[in-house]
């Protein structure tokens, strides 16, 4: 059997990584690498937390992939308009993304784990653009941001909360007079109010309407993201790494 992965902290590859991303903000990979550094035992607990949830049983049970249902492209575009599937399918292609995508920028050398941590962990992963649809968040630099806020409160990673706030640094040093710093918070405060996403039953959801999602969750709007993009229509910040969900997030 494959022992659990190791719970250390990494410090200096965390900050090998940051460092990394600072020079190439495009390098998706230096968040995986950063989030994975800053691990320690958050994933242990949010494991065991979802193998106590009624999905989490079937999940686990059934060794169902998440991926295996985001990749079925033609099942998602025959789902109504106004579903969380549907708009998922409709957001990915707007952005030209795929969840096989992600799959391979979030390819890094981690210690072994158990099967079930494996997919748990995985599943995370995969929900990171259901959660762009979900919570209005946009691939922007600060709706990036503001997800991995939401995606920290949500999980407990240390990495997101160390990429939200750079992120947030930054974009406020690049937009001054705008109140950056206070969507990015807003992002934290709605992921901690929101429903456990990480222990959602992805696969029934993506048949639902989106607003009915977002009520069962208690997601609130992305309001101040939102103010923010109305005032300045013509935004130019290039795509923040993902990451997120995690972002892409890695659970």
């Amino acid at each position: 059997m494959s022992r659990p992965p190791s719970p250390r902290l990494h410090p200096i590859a965390a900050l090998r990584a940051v460092r990394n991303l600072m020079r190439n903000r495009e390098d998706t990979q230096q968040v995986f690498l950063l989030i994975e550094a800053l691990r320690g035992k958050t994933t242990l607990r949010q494991f065991a937390r979802f193998r106590q949830t009624e999905t989490g049983r079937a999940v686990l049970g059934e060794n169902r992939r998440l991926l295996d249902r985001l990749s079925d492209r033609p099942s998602l575009a025959a789902l109504p308009a106004g579903t969380l599937g549907r708009a998922y399918y409709d957001f990915m292609a707007s952005e030209s993304l795929s969840a096989e995508g992600l799959v391979a920028v979030s390819r890094i050398e981690r210690p072994p784990a158990a099967d079930d941590v494996t997919l748990f962990r995985e599943r995370n992963r995969e929900m990171h653009d259901l959660l762009h649809v979900l919570t209005g968040y946009g691939r922007d630099a600060l709706g990036e941001a503001c997800l991995v806020a939401f995606s920290y409160a949500q999980t407990k990673l240390k990495g997101f909360a160390l990429i939200a706030l750079f992120a947030a640094r930054r974009i406020a040093r690049a937009r001054p007079g705008q109140p950056i710093r206070r969507a990015v918070f807003e992002g934290y405060r709605h992921g901690r109010s929101a429903g456990w996403l990480p222990g959602a039953d992805w696969e029934a959801l993506l048949s639902q309407p989106v607003e009915d999602v977002r009520e069962q969750f208690a997601v609130k709007p992305a309001t101040c993201y939102q103010a923010i993009l109305a005032a300045v229509p013509h935004h130019g910040d290039s795509a923040a790494a993902r990451g997120q969900p995690v972002a892409a997030a890695p659970g």
